[in-house]
């Protein structure tokens, strides 16, 4: 499992987020304001098994890359990712951006390895292409391109 904070409430569970005092996060940014918060991207919430199923196979039937941020309302670093991931759902239509509660959906995270949030698992054709835990934002930046790009090149 990741690191424990011991410095706020948000690792709890079966889960750690990445935080502040986490080796794991050296972004600087830590504890800024959403600087995009009025962007409003398609990013599906999943609380159910049958809505997960519903987007996969959506993806799947069309050869669109899915983004899964496995998330906690808690977690304060995934606050902090909450608004980049909706701005890249408005800026890459041709990708499918869900939201997994991993309290709601214990189980399945546990499914997909999630031991610290956030975790972001991008999937094609339902196989998992990349991953990344943490509230790197510039990183997530990066990989969702790689993705698109991916995406932009298929025969």
């Amino acid at each position: 499992m990741g690191n424990r904070c011991a410095r706020t409430s948000c690792c709890r569970k079966l889960w750690s987020c990445i935080c502040c005092c986490s080796n794991n996060n050296n972004n600087n940014s830590y504890g800024q304001t959403r600087s995009q918060h009025g962007s409003k991207g398609k990013v599906h919430p999943v609380s159910r098994i049958e809505k997960w199923e519903e987007k996969i196979t959506e993806a799947n039937n069309h050869g669109k890359i899915l983004v899964v941020n496995f998330s906690a309302p808690w977690c304060v670093p995934c606050k902090k990712i909450e608004p980049v991931f909706r701005d890249l759902a408005s800026r890459y239509p041709s990708m499918i951006f869900v939201t997994v509660d991993v309290e709601e959906l214990a189980e399945f995270s546990n499914e997909w390895n999630v031991e610290a949030t956030p975790t972001v698992v991008f999937l094609k054709d339902g196989r998992q292409m990349d991953k990344l835990v943490g509230a790197e934002t510039s990183e997530l930046q990066k990989k969702t391109a790689a993705a698109a790009d991916l995406f932009l090149r298929k025969p």
